[in-house]
């Protein structure tokens, strides 16, 4: 197996996760287990600047309700939104109740049904909600916890690639990085990311640190449920299942971190 340079994980991790102009190099299983193990980054990314874009519009005289959905606005507009539509997808193809041959092909189409609506309606309304209540306490407890979900959602994504999960379709981004990632690599990274998020915990109290770490793990013990399910009904994962794991994770932290 060749090493592949750090450089060429970061692209394909920017470049797929991302709209931001960066250009996917490599195509291959190295490049792809490179760019899912750097996913987290993209994730303090996108998590940092949802929160300067909040915290730049408190600065300026906003509340905290009008800070807290230009947060959530900005990672739906550097994912191009893929996440969100893949948490609608995925709902609608588990809210059909159909087998996985029919489910898929619902994720499929290009209409968003009644269970996908509804899911993201009521995830979007928890994050907004979530943020407000934190933006509201301390700007700086809002900025952290964007960061935190952040990083718990692309975690997420890095668990949903590790080997072992089979992709349900033989095309898409979900059969490009389905069991590229090795376990051992899974755990190294979701080690060190929770480390970065316990530095952001005095933030958010006394046990603050306790309280960010938790929120990382709780997030990933609700996408592993998701991911088992999905599996169970699907075959596998499909770059929709991907979507809706990472906003999965991402409102699972916020709402831990809510919790007082």
């Amino acid at each position: 197996m060749s090493k592949t340079p750090p450089l060429d994980g970061l692209r394909f991790a920017f470049g797929t996760l991302t709209v931001l102009p960066v250009t996917v190099t490599r195509w291959d299983r190295e490049a792809a287990r490179a760019g899912m193990l750097a996913a987290p980054v993209v994730g303090v990314v996108v998590g940092g600047c949802a929160a300067g874009l909040g915290l730049l519009l408190l600065f300026l005289g906003a509340g905290a309700l009008l800070a807290a959905v230009a947060t959530v606005a900005v990672p739906a507009v550097l994912t191009r939104g893929l996440h969100l539509d893949g948490l609608a997808d995925t709902a609608d193809g588990l809210g059909s109740g159909k087998p996985a041959e029919d489910a898929l092909r619902i994720m499929k189409q290009s209409d968003i049904g009644p269970f996908g609506v509804l899911t993201l309606v009521f995830v979007l309304l928890a994050q907004v909600a979530v943020l407000a209540q934190l933006y509201g306490d301390s700007w700086a407890r809002g900025a952290a916890a964007a960061v935190v979900s952040g990083v718990a959602a692309r975690l997420a994504l890095l668990w949903a690639a590790r080997a072992g999960v089979p992709a349900a379709r033989p095309e898409g981004l979900g059969a490009a990085v389905a069991g590229v990632v090795p376990v051992g690599g899974a755990v190294a990274m979701t080690l060190s990311y929770t480390i970065v998020s316990a530095a952001l915990g005095p933030i958010f109290g006394v046990r603050g640190r306790v309280h960010a770490v938790v929120a990382v793990v709780v997030a990933l013990v609700v996408a592993e449920i998701v991911l088992r399910h999905c599996r169970r009904r699907f075959g596998g994962v499909t770059g929709d299942v991907f979507g809706g794991l990472a906003e999965t994770a991402a409102t699972t932290a916020l709402v831990v971190l809510s919790l007082t």
